[in-house]
């Protein structure tokens, strides 16, 4: 997979199908989009394009009203790649690009800088000056070029339209499980592991505190979960309790992230770590005694390993 980051250095596309989009979730909505588009592509020996944004463009629009994303730059590009799509631009957001009246986002950007001979679209997509763009507009314009235009219907799980604002709302609430159902995979932190207070440590309980650089990505409401557990160079399947909380027992108010590792003793300071969210099993709660947190603790990690043995494939 190519990737290109800036505009005046893509390449001549051959035969190209694209598509345009966020893409936040890289979600099964999206994917059915994305399989279009490669399944397209080889059916005319051409290849697939994904125009995407960095940062989220509501981020420049509404910047009193921060937006977290499911992924950073990088995960979503991994998760394109692992879909097997051919080139994928990454745009720069502005405030200058979000004014381009639509008629000139489609024929100037869309369809002059990309060669497509097939645009295919997600539900209801719009574009351009104050989202002005929509399908219609965009099939007037490309029937000059004899360029194809799909557009992809809205995709559903249970009767529930599947969209990023729908999986970010799940994840505040620490409904992970319907948030991964939607996602199509398990959603995921990743950061690097740093020291902390050691207060687990000493409730038999040692943690590896994670530390992320980037701040919008979103994070799971507050509380315990079930996750399985990446480390470099570790070999073998690893779960553990993730917590994320402000540590009210010991009357703590920054909030920390995080985790336990089952069976594991090694030291991992400054290593990169990933986590997947697995279920949720608790709110964030004070206690009244370090040794009522001991017990509820000892509650969490048996129901971790019970749901680890009847949920392993």
């Amino acid at each position: 997979m190519q990737v290109f980051k800036d505009l005046n250095t893509i390449k001549q596309f051959q035969n190209s199908v694209i598509t345009i989009g966020t893409f936040d979730g890289v979600h099964i909505g999206h994917r059915e989009i994305i399989h279009k588009i490669i399944s397209a592509a080889k059916d005319i020996h051409g290849e697939s394009v994904i125009v995407t944004f960095y940062p989220h463009p509501r981020q420049i629009i509404e910047p009193t009203k921060p937006i977290f994303n499911l992924n950073t730059l990088n995960e979503k590009l991994e998760l394109l790649q692992t879909l097997g799509v051919d080139n994928v631009i990454v745009v720069p957001f502005s405030r200058e690009f979000s004014e381009m009246e639509a008629e000139d986002y489609a024929e100037n950007f869309l369809i002059k800088k990309f060669n497509p001979k097939i645009i295919v679209f997600g539900y209801d997509h719009k574009f351009g000056r104050d989202r002005k763009g929509d399908i219609h507009l965009l099939k007037s314009i490309a029937s000059k070029y004899k360029i194809q235009v799909e557009e992809i219907s809205a995709q559903t799980i249970n009767n529930l339209k599947i969209s990023s604002t729908k999986i970010r709302s799940f994840l505040s609430e620490g409904k992970v499980d319907e948030a991964n159902a939607l996602l199509g995979y398990h959603y995921t932190l990743s950061g690097l592991v740093i020291k902390g207070d050691q207060i687990g440590r000493t409730l038999g309980f040692p943690t590896a505190n994670m530390h992320f650089d980037d701040s919008t990505k979103l994070i799971p409401a507050d509380g315990v979960y079930v996750v399985k557990v990446f480390l470099k160079n570790i070999e073998g399947d690893l779960y553990g309790l993730l917590s994320i909380g402000n540590r009210p027992t010991f009357n703590k108010t920054e909030k920390r992230i995080e985790v336990y590792i089952l069976n594991f003793d090694k030291t991992i300071y400054g290593e990169e770590i990933k986590i997947e969210f697995l279920h949720f099993i608790r709110p964030d709660k004070k206690f009244n005694s370090a040794y009522e947190l001991i017990l509820a603790m000892n509650t969490d990690k048996k129901f971790a390993e019970d749901f680890i043995i009847s949920n392993k494939s």
